[in-house]
């Protein structure tokens, strides 16, 4: 009976502990670069847009709130969604912007800032 194990074991004897561990690293391996990596990536995305956010830039919040970004001031973005209607949300709530402004808009917010 004993010799029916051992032969089974092979000549070798167990295999080497590291190859225990290879499935386990391999299972990481997977879920770094299809759900951690793509996660982080989008995160930084977000970081970059929330950091080029400027005056005139429609946007919409992460309650689906569409509007125009009318000021920045540090954390704080106020948003006009309807004529003469601001509201201010925290910047991180803001979830993309929908357009820049068009140079046929920057010409017309110029005239009629002057």
């Amino acid at each position: 009976m004993i010799g029916t194990a051992m032969a089974q074991a092979g000549a070798g004897g167990a295999p080497p502990p590291w190859l225990s561990f290879l499935p386990l690293v391999l299972v990481f391996g997977v879920f770094y670069f299809l759900l951690i990596r793509p996660q982080q990536q989008k995160a930084r995305q977000h970081q970059d847009v929330l950091a080029a956010l400027k005056r005139n830039d429609e946007i919409v919040t992460g309650g689906g709130l569409y509007g125009k970004v009318v000021a920045i001031a540090g954390d704080i973005v106020t948003v006009e969604v309807a004529p003469k209607v601001h509201v201010r949300v925290s910047r991180p709530t803001i979830s993309h912007v929908v357009s820049a402004p068009r140079d046929k808009d920057k010409l017309k917010t110029k005239e009629n800032d002057q």
